[in-house]
């Protein structure tokens, strides 16, 4: 990674050479040095970016760069102990900071100190010398603007990032591999079809394509999805493949365990798998594996995706599906709209002329194409386009890896601070799903990410990097819910190509680990302290030893083990223990002096930390989620000056924060702050008045034990939360507390919640367990706000009057007092797309400004006692339906008045019901005991679940005119006795669902004419078992014919 070299010089002369000399004061010998280093490093930082450019032409070139980047290394390292040690005196004395660091030099030991650091600085600098004056390489000196290497990156012009989902000129291999999934005319149990082709031409885009189409979904009754790379083993594909089924990961048990859980998870079911990516294979592997499937209903299918032609041979039942590349016009076309292009209002004739002789070198390779078309993207002149064309494509190999030769070209133009970053990413395997705040914590750590003249947070400039390499599609699948990425296997080869001996992964057998390797990665395939520890021995420069395991459950790290891995790397800026089953971590774990990122999250086990651990000054990472049994945190926390990110989250028994929190000004994710709930501790720890100045937090802050507050105005106002414009979601959470006087409660927690004001910027807002009457003014005043939760507000009388014209998610639960809810504030809620209101037992009706939500999508009432769904405030029948047309889905629960449904429910378009749990009633009649009949205009219902009806007889008539029904299911509802013969009309029916029914006890004679029918599932209904019993009951040849069929 010759860009390395780029951006350590740049860190020397901009940041650390520069600390170095502010905090040296009068050490005259030190500060003669250090500015001899700078100059140096100015001097050979010039021949840099010419030398970077033609690394892979010149062998020397490359040599002289390799070892230019082991000094600066060296010297970064020198520096940074000076900077530590500097910032250590800062620290020490009456708890106060001292400002200078020579205060504290005696005049007996300033000599020593600076001589020491002298001859530190002086070796690195003569090594920088030597390395220049060993050979004249005739590189070109250019004056090193820092700032302007880091910016390179047209940022004059700005770009919406959308990430393209859809399949790109694959209509037609789509349509033939759902032919090949749909057809049930198969001899075999289990068909598998291999989709063959070279690296990047989208064979598992198309395999996700057909794998989240909607009718291949509702056609089988598992779907499974395993990345197999080029680790195929047996044991770990069932693992695998029974984690992805049951949606949990299976106990690591012995082979014969996993195989017979695999086994009965598949029995009788007509499945889909996918085995993406499938490399090197053995006739006989595949056997054992193949043996193990072979269990699922008849129509089961196996998509297999691979490179290799060989491997479709011994794998394939049917022909493999040969996958070709894009024809030229849809790779033009795409090419133009990755360019932008495309949005010219007349596109012009000669950048589209060139485009169709580029296009000619991507061999129609989706991948390829995406990538040439986001570099041109910033060559916007025709000359820039042709200079692309007739200079810059020629110049790739000639080799088989010519694609990766052509990706190549687009990293070639990546500036430095992104190379690094892209090629840090070979950590981490294939088919990873990376989380992007994980990524760019990582990014900090190393010290990619540097700062630019504007003032702008590392924060926001890391999220820069990351969205300019995802735009330029060196990441993909970017899940925005979750904030996930992966890498294509081509961009991670090429990652893995251009870290070089930079990067060593523990599971790579064939990449001998090198002594100047810098980062490791190890997955959970071994004890992450035994093999790879012992392997990694010889790097002692090590900076990152980076865990990517994907499961719990690795062996236990011993305290012997973490002792060997920090005397052996103490140089570590990294270290992940997440999962590591760590116990108790070192107390000389502040030995890692140089420590940026500690990943602890997932030990159970770890109650405390040593307070050794407050001497890593240097410390910006302190990752602790899920240490369920920690107990504390360590009292001198405000000493790590550093820590910009606190993760705290679900640490069951931690009960307070330590004092000094208030002073990490470097703050910026603070997960959780839980004020003390014993009152008598509130002087000994954290108090909201820590929060003051702590305005950089962003992300999301959760406040806990806000009921033991006393003075909610003082400390209210002392949390500042207003000040913290970069908050985006925010949980204030009182607890339960004990109290005589509830009065006084009261009326402080709306003095406290009236404190409490966030930015206006804030977009996620949950209140639990508020004791006060009403919500204060600010409420509606966030003009930013989507998401809005109050939760156990028991005292809460009066609902806020909203005008958040852009929430889009509101829930309501546990407000025992509240009667009503305004109809004039639903209605201002023009955006609103999800509405849950639970346990509101005074609640009468739903407002009429309910039914103005145009936009709403998901409606979910429960265990509301008095509430009438069918009339509206003013005690009249709700016939005015039309409002909710965007309504899909419809569940209610324990509403003991719903005596009948409300004809307004089912009327609606695209409908999903869930009832449940409602004693009294009678689905089959209107509000006036009539019977419903729709004469057959329920043409859009398409689910239903009925759970929990004790009047349920028989199955109502409207349910019977639903003749796009898809989906039917009933539990517990044990009155139910007999199904209609009219259940025939029910043609779209595909999935009956019928558990718990204990009085039913046949089938009907339509049975045998629901030609849709392809999934039955009968459960706990003793008699009805007995009568559908295979072969031998007398419904059998009733249901026979249905293709999925589970009884018991």
């Amino acid at each position: 990674m010759a860009e390395a070299v780029i951006s350590i010089a740049g860190r020397i002369l901009a940041n650390l050479i520069t600390e170095a000399l502010q905090k040296v004061g009068k050490l005259g010998g030190v500060k003669h040095e250090l500015k001899e280093l700078k100059s140096t490093v100015s001097m050979l930082g010039a021949m840099l970016d010419d030398a970077e450019k033609r690394y892979h032409q010149s062998s020397q070139i490359k040599d002289w760069v390799e070892k230019l980047k082991e000094v600066f290394y060296d010297a970064q390292d020198v520096l940074e102990e000076f900077n530590i040690e500097a910032t250590q005196q800062e620290l020490r004395g009456d708890n106060e900071m001292i400002k200078d660091v020579r205060t504290f030099f005696s005049s007996s030991n300033q000599l020593a100190f600076s001589l020491k650091i002298s001859r530190k600085v002086r070796a690195v600098r003569e090594r920088m010398v030597a390395i220049k004056a060993e050979k004249e390489l005739h590189l070109v000196e250019q004056p090193m603007d820092l700032q302007a290497e880091i910016e390179r990156r047209e940022k004059k012009e700005t770009y919406s990032f959308t990430c393209v989902k859809d399949i790109v000129g694959r209509d037609n291999d789509k349509r033939k591999v759902m032919e090949f999934l749909l057809d049930l005319d198969v001899k075999e149990r289990v068909s598998i079809l291999p989709i063959v082709g070279i690296g990047g031409l989208g064979k598992t885009t198309l395999a996700q394509c057909v794998y989240n189409d909607e009718t291949v979904s509702k056609h089988f009754d598992l779907k499974m999805w395993v990345c197999i790379s080029n680790d195929f083993d047996v044991k770990k594909i069932v693992k695998n493949i029974i984690a992805c089924a049951k949606d949990e990961e299976p106990n690591d048990g012995a082979m014969e365990q996993l195989q017979s859980e695999l086994r009965k998870t598949i029995y009788g079911k007509r499945y889909f798998l996918v085995l993406d990516d499938l490399w090197n294979l053995e006739l006989g592997i595949w056997q054992e594996l193949k043996n193990l499937l072979i269990g699922g209903a008849r129509g089961s299918k196996i998509l297999i995706t691979t490179r290799l032609p060989l491997v479709a041979e011994i794998t394939g039942t049917t022909l493999p599906y040969h996958l070709k590349g894009l024809s030229e016009s849809v790779s033009l076309d795409l090419l133009m709209q990755m360019a932008r292009q495309k949005e010219e209002k007349i596109q012009d004739l000669d950048m589209l002329a060139i485009g169709k002789e580029i296009v000619k070198e991507c061999y129609g390779v989706p991948l390829v194409v995406r990538t040439i078309g986001s570099l041109l993207f910033f060559k916007k002149t025709k000359c820039e386009w042709l200079n692309f064309r007739d200079y810059e494509l020629p110049k790739v190999s000639q080799r088989e890896d010519r694609i990766i030769s052509i990706l190549r070209l687009s990293y070639d133009h990546l500036p430095s601070h992104l190379k690094q970053c892209f090629a840090f990413c070979s950590l981490f395997p294939k088919d990873y799903e990376i989380e992007k705040q994980t990524l760019v914590n990582l990014w900090m750590a190393e010290g990619f990410i540097r700062p630019s003249n504007g003032g702008q947070h590392l924060e926001d400039i890391a999220h820069e990097y990351f969205v300019d390499l995802l735009w330029r599609n060196f990441f993909q699948e970017f899940q925005e819910d979750g904030e996930t990425c992966k890498m294509h296997d081509l961009m991670h080869d090429l990652a893995c190509s251009v870290a070089g001996t930079e990067c060593w992964v523990a599971w790579d057998d064939t990449k001998p680990i090198h002594e100047r390797t810098r980062h490791i990665s190890c997955d959970s395939t071994s004890n992450l302290m035994g093999e790879p520890l012992k392997s990694c021995l010889k790097a002692s420069a090590l900076r990152t030893f980076l865990s990517v395991t994907r499961y719990w459950g690795r062996e236990p790290t011993s305290e012997a083990d973490l002792c060997q891995l920090i005397q052996s790397f103490k140089r570590l800026r990294i270290l992940d223990l997440h999962a590591a089953d760590v116990e108790k971590v070192p107390r000389f774990i502040c030995k890692l002096k140089h420590l940026t990122y500690l990943d602890l999250s997932g030990n159970d086990a770890l109650k405390r930390l040593p307070n050794s651990i407050t001497r890593l000054h240097n410390l910006q990472t302190l990752n602790l989620c899920s240490c369920r049994s920690l107990e504390e945190l360590p009292r001198g926390i405000k000493k790590l000056v550093s820590l910009r990110n606190l993760n705290i989250d679900y640490c069951d028994k931690l009960s307070y924060m330590p004092c000094g929190l208030g002073q990490l000004s470097s703050l910026h994710r603070l997960s959780c702050f839980i004020l003390p709930k014993d009152k008598s501790l509130a002087k000994k720890y954290c108090r909201l008045g820590e929060l003051n100045r702590l305005n950089n937090i962003r992300g999301r802050l959760f406040i806990e034990n806000l009921g033991s507050v006393i003075d909610a105005v003082k400390e209210s106002k002392a949390a500042n939360l207003r000040e913290k414009r970069s908050l985006e979601f925010l949980i204030l959470s009182w607890g339960i507390f004990n109290s005589i006087d509830e009065a006084m409660i009261t009326k402080r927690d709306e003095a406290l919640l009236d404190g409490l004001r966030p930015h206006d910027n804030l977009q996620n807002l949950i209140i639990n367990d508020y004791n006060g009457e009403s919500f204060p003014r600010w409420m509606i005043e966030l003009p930013n706000l989507v998401g809005l939760a109050l939760w156990g507000c028991e005292r809460c009388k009066h609902f806020p009057q909203f005008g958040l014209s852009k929430l889009k998610r509101l829930n309501i639960s546990d407000m025992k007092f509240l009667e009503y809810l305004p109809g004039e504030c639903l209605e201002s809620l023009t955006s609103l797309e999800s509405l849950g209101i639970f346990n509101l037992p005074r609640l009468i009706s739903l407002p009429l400004g309910l039914w103005h939500l145009s936009k709403l999508v998901d409606l979910s009432i429960g265990d509301c006692d008095e509430l009438d769904l069918s009339k509206d405030e003013s005690g009249n029948i709700i016939l005015d339906f039309h409002g909710l047309q965007s309504l899909q889905s419809v569940t209610f629960s324990e509403i003991p008045k719903l005596e009948s449904l409300p004809q307004w429910i089912l009327q609606l378009r695209s409908l999903e019901q869930q009832i449940e749990k409602c004693e009294e009633l009678d689905i089959s009649k209107d509000e006036s005991g009539n019977i419903l009949d729709f004469h057959g205009g329920l043409q859009s219902l398409r689910f239903v679940e009925i759970c929990y009806l004790p009047k349920l007889e028989s199955l109502p008539k409207w349910l019977l005119q639903a003749c796009n029904l898809k989906r039917l299911t009933i539990w517990v509802c044990h009155n139910l006795k007999a199904l209609p013969e009219q259940i025939e009309a029910l043609q779209s029916l595909q999935y009956l669902i019928i558990e718990r029914c204990s009085s039913l006890t046949s089938f009907p004679e339509a049975m045998r004419r629901l030609t849709s029918l392809t999934h039955l599932y009968i459960s706990n209904c003793k008699e009805l078992e007995k009568s559908c019993n295979r072969q031998a009951g007398e419904d059998w040849d009733k249901i026979a014919h249905i293709l999925n069929i589970k009884i018991g």
